[in-house]
């Protein structure tokens, strides 16, 4: 029975890498400080800090795994209350997190979890060492890979950037995006229709799965981004959405009034509201093209197992039978 440990297996990504894992047959350990969000995969679950590396070696070493998928980090943008150091896990972590896997023998590949926010939105970067990020968050996720790609790792490991997931276990904001479009709050930007390389959570898992076992030359030391393709439409995806929801048609209004609702948005997030369904950072991320190269990616996962459709299907099932965690993300 192969072994894999994954930390933050209690977030969106990692939630669903614990079920699917589990389900294939592997041993799997979830290291993290929060608890499982999915309490059926509790007996996963080990308590602890990336931080904290004499627990972290400990543990790591006792398991013994063959497969490492690091995707603990601190993922929030609310950069305006911490300097970088706010940011320690998805730095510090990451050393501790190489230091982890250089010292136990067991592991053969590790896969480190980035972000597509290393660039800001509307910037298509040249390479996978063309850096600009938009924030604190953006430019710790960026350190964090410099420290991989310049750290001596005497295993076989890639990094990968999930762009913007979606599905089951979601939280803010997407899964704010979806009530809004069940309350028909939503509305469309003008005549606006972005593409978005973004990414069903259960066809990132499978992706991940398939970067797992690929043939050592194509993955090892390189980078790729985490996303569905072909790229979704943002008026196709809030269409599937809204015929699933059995909710109203969706009315289309003009930038200008949106970038209204996004200023005074932006205030309410500056006095505390953290889940605001609109800001002008949101809104931008809506209006702006966001497609990404899978080439090589497509090249080793091959299809994928979840259409659009299929997904928001999945995802508005999982809703219902999660009412009050639906209700609990729009009063946070």
């Amino acid at each position: 029975m192969p072994k894999i440990l994954i930390t933050g297996g209690s977030g969106l990504i990692g939630t669903n890498a614990v079920e699917y894992f589990c389900n294939k047959g592997f041993e799997v350990l979830n290291y993290d400080f929060r608890s499982p969000q999915n309490l059926q995969f509790e007996k996963n679950w080990v308590e602890g800090d990336i931080n904290d590396y004499e627990k972290y070696f400990q543990i790591t070493n006792e398991f013994q795994p063959d497969f490492f998928l690091h995707l603990a980090a601190r993922t929030d943008l609310l950069e305006s209350r911490d300097l970088i150091n706010g940011y320690k896990s998805n730095i510090e972590g990451v050393k501790n997190t190489i230091k982890v896997v250089n010292e136990v023998a067991s592991i053969r590949r590790v896969l480190f979890a980035s972000s597509r926010l290393v660039c800001r939105i509307d910037y298509l970067p040249k390479n996978y060492d063309d850096y600009c990020p938009p924030n604190l968050y953006g430019e710790s996720k960026v350190m964090g890979e410099k420290i991989v790609k310049e750290s001596v790792i005497n295993k076989e490991w890639l990094i990968f950037r999930p762009t913007s997931i979606w599905g089951p276990w979601f939280d803010s904001p997407y899964i704010i995006f979806f009530k809004t479009i069940e309350k028909n709050l939503y509305f469309n930007p003008g005549n606006y229709n972005p593409r978005k390389s973004f990414g069903f959570v259960k066809n990132s898992i499978y992706q991940l799965d398939k970067l797992m076992h690929a043939p050592k030359e194509m993955i090892d030391k390189k980078s790729f981004y985490l996303c569905d393709y072909p790229p979704l439409t943002l008026k196709e995806w809030s269409t599937y959405i809204r015929n699933e929801l059995n909710s109203k048609k969706i009315p289309t209004y003009p930038v200008f009034v949106l970038r209204g609702a996004a200023f005074f948005g932006d205030i309410f997030q500056k006095f505390g509201w953290n889940r605001v369904p609109i800001t002008t950072f949101r809104l931008n991320n809506l209006i702006t093209d966001m497609v990404y190269d899978t080439s090589e990616l497509q090249n080793i996962c091959g299809a994928l197992p979840y259409d659009l459709e299929t997904g928001v299907k999945e995802t508005v099932e999982w809703m219902k039978h999660h009412k009050n965690r639906d209700k609990l993300a729009l009063v946070k």
